[in-house]
């Protein structure tokens, strides 16, 4: 319990900036911004799609809708394939939580990372593209979700972006990520705590098949770019190498089963095969120059592992107990207070005409609200809302549910009654 409790001292206060500056970008950066610069074919547009993405705080399942999203308003297959890799592996808030841990080299060299290997998968992406440059124009329909919408946005006062920023941060965000990060830091208390070192002595210095392993775990599963910082840091003081542990961070954020089926399902196989080699030949790459690094002495990123090397040696200060203290509180408000209120909240909005469908392959609030605006821009729709836990929409208008379907289905979903 007092490894657990001292790894959330040491990155309490980074999450609580992080997520605070990841509400900013949210409230003050207008959407089309990302997409006005996107849309050709070119070697700009991907790392246009790179750097956007980098800052961007959205996990490997919320990345999806807002991708296709991006896709559908004219951005280039590459640009959208470069997106989908960047975003995931980091975040404003996963950086600054990896410098609170892992030090200054890792939280540089992860960005690094991300932008190398999204623009190497852009490119890959457009060069293997056999259609013609430019999507389709954008229907009113589409307009009606998007950019129209994106337009009533940046007409809120400074107080209200405000607002939403407080509210994405401490509510939307924590509800997407914060079941994950609690989830991370237990694993990584029990690593710490309970595995011998002797179980990873076999890859100390191993750097390939310490990389093998760590790919045969991530990749399918879903790991969130915040919360697999602790389980790299645990890992890595039970022997694992530091190339490995940046193996985890890039490939266990970036894809998962579920991000998989969607990218094949909305780019195609061909989208697919680069979008995972990308990831998994970047991931390997930068790995293996980590761990050049650490084994020739160039850099100790041992050294810089805040965690390992003060854990239990230095009392935690009492700004850090009072971080961990208003995480907590946000944690439950958004867990488990918002989410009850959320849900007597949709329960006393529906009316007779309210039609109820059920949105397969939602998983965060990125995924709800992408869901939601897909339906809010159907022709013929007055009113819709997607409640997350229950995975309802709530449709009321005389939208047709083979319209309905076709718009959750463009934004990588699936809409059943």
């Amino acid at each position: 319990m007092e490894e657990i409790l001292h790894l959330i001292n040491e990155m309490s206060p980074y999450l609580l900036l992080g997520f605070f500056l990841a509400g900013l970008m949210h409230a003050f950066i207008p959407g089309q911004y990302y997409t006005k610069y996107l849309s050709k074919k070119s070697f700009r547009s991907v790392i246009n799609a790179a750097l956007f993405g980098i800052p961007l705080p959205l996990c490997s399942c919320g990345v999806i809708p807002t991708a296709m999203s991006l896709r559908k308003e004219g951005a280039s297959k590459g640009a959208t394939t470069s997106f989908l890799i960047a975003t995931p592996q980091t975040g404003v808030d996963s950086i600054i939580a990896t410098y609170s841990l892992m030090g200054l080299p890792f939280a540089l060299i992860r960005p690094v990372a991300a932008l190398v290997t999204a623009v190497f998968g852009g490119v890959l992406a457009n060069v293997t593209d056999d259609t013609k440059e430019g999507n389709e124009d954008v229907s009113a329909a589409e307009c009606q979700s998007g950019r129209c919408n994106r337009e009533v946005a940046s007409s809120t006062t400074f107080l209200q972006k405000i607002g939403i920023a407080l509210h994405y941060a401490f509510v939307d965000m924590m509800q997407d990520i914060g079941k994950w990060l609690v989830v991370g830091l237990i694993i990584a208390g029990l690593i710490t705590v309970f595995v011998p070192s002797e179980v990873f002595q076999v890859f100390r210095g191993n750097t390939f098949a310490s990389m093998i392993l760590v790919l045969c775990i991530a990749m399918p599963m879903y790991l969130c770019a915040t919360g697999s910082i602790p389980v790299a840091v645990a890992l890595m003081i039970k022997g694992l190498t530091p190339g490995a542990a940046l193996v985890l961070l890039m490939a266990g954020p970036a894809c998962n089963f579920a991000s998989m089926l969607v990218v094949r399902k909305v780019l195609g196989t061909k989208s697919l095969v680069t979008y995972l080699a990308s990831i998994v030949v970047g991931a390997i790459c930068f790995g293996c120059l980590i761990d050049f690094l650490q084994f020739n002495g160039y850099v100790d990123f041992l050294s810089q592992l805040t965690y390992g090397m003060s854990c239990c040696t230095e009392p935690d200060s009492l700004f850090s107990w009072l971080c961990t203290g208003l995480l907590c509180v946000l944690l439950i408000n958004a867990l488990v207070i918002s989410k009850i209120r959320n849900k007597k909240s949709t329960k006393t909005e529906l009316t007779m005409d309210t039609k109820i469908y059920h949105v397969e392959g939602m998983n965060c609030n990125h995924c709800r609200m992408a869901a939601e605006k897909a339906l809010q821009g159907v022709p013929g729709v007055t009113s819709a809302s997607v409640d997350l836990a229950s995975k309802e929409a709530h449709v009321t208008g005389t939208a047709s549910e083979e319209a309905l379907c076709k718009a959750i289905d463009e934004v990588g979903f699936k809409l059943t009654k």
